[in-house]
């Protein structure tokens, strides 16, 4: 559904020049914008597990981006049961340099269609391995946030996962959400998705 494309790459290269973000070229520049809170690290728990060949200093990313991933994770999990894993997350440009030389259908290191892992916004998720109908829900949840502008994915082939840029807007969309447990114990008084005309 969602082909890698010339076009989603300019996509996502507008949103980081946009918000006017760095791509960040190597180790010292990713731990000084640790530190300053500009990145947060992605926590692994029941509903979400890592590649461990993911560099942990490399588990991180923007906050609305970490927002949308345990979203989605938490969404996965209450259909099917199971976890997603991220593959993975921010990149510097270093690390992107070397990718592209044993990976040829890794996007480049700068141009107006360089990776959007450089600036943080972007992660890869598993594909392979997940069933048809859990492919299918995937590509339903992220053509629902993409047709809202909220994010700019593609299925990658080579690397069989999904290749998801957030867009800030995520932000605050989320923050007008009433976000409910889809599962709870019986109560009068519980809001319920269907109560809720949604």
């Amino acid at each position: 559904m969602f082909r890698p494309s010339h076009e989603s790459l300019l996509i996502q290269n507008a949103e980081i020049d946009r918000l006017e973000l760095p791509r960040i070229q190597d180790d010292d520049e990713l731990e000084a914008l640790k530190a300053s809170g500009a990145l947060l690290p992605i926590v692994a728990g029941e509903t979400l597990r890592f590649d461990p060949r993911l560099d942990p200093s490399r588990r991180f990313c923007r906050p609305w981006t970490r927002d949308f991933v345990q979203d989605l994770a938490q969404a996965y999990f209450n259909r099917f049961h199971e976890q997603i894993q991220v593959n993975s997350a921010v990149r510097t440009v270093k690390v992107q340099k070397k990718l592209r030389r044993h990976n040829r259908n890794a996007a480049p290191a700068d141009g107006d269609t360089a990776s959007s892992h450089l600036a943080g916004l972007t992660v890869d998720l598993q594909r392979r391995g997940m069933t048809q109908d859990q492919i299918r829900w995937m590509e339903h949840y992220l053509f629902y946030m993409k047709a809202l502008g909220l994010v700019e994915p593609e299925e990658e082939r080579g690397q069989w996962v999904f290749h998801i840029m957030v867009s800030s807007h995520y932000q605050n969309w989320r923050e007008t959400q009433d976000i409910v447990p889809m599962e709870r114990p019986a109560d009068s008084n519980a809001i319920t998705a269907d109560s809720r005309g949604q």
